[in-house]
């Protein structure tokens, strides 16, 4: 299974990079953007497996 966000992080980086390759600031930001989009998937798949575990 892929780590949830994983790819977003990556997908994210290569944009962030390509951005200050060319200048391009909005690609960057973007990039950025997708980085922390991940990052938010991977603290939530984190809580959901918390909530699982815990005794009722």
């Amino acid at each position: 299974m892929v780590d949830k966000g994983r790819t977003d992080k990556i997908k994210g980086k290569v944009k962030e990079l390509a951005g200050k390759a060319t200048s391009d600031r909005e690609q960057e930001q973007e990039g950025k953007l997708e980085q922390a989009r991940g990052e938010a998937k991977k603290k939530r798949d984190q809580q959901e497996k918390g909530k699982g575990s815990g005794t009722r």
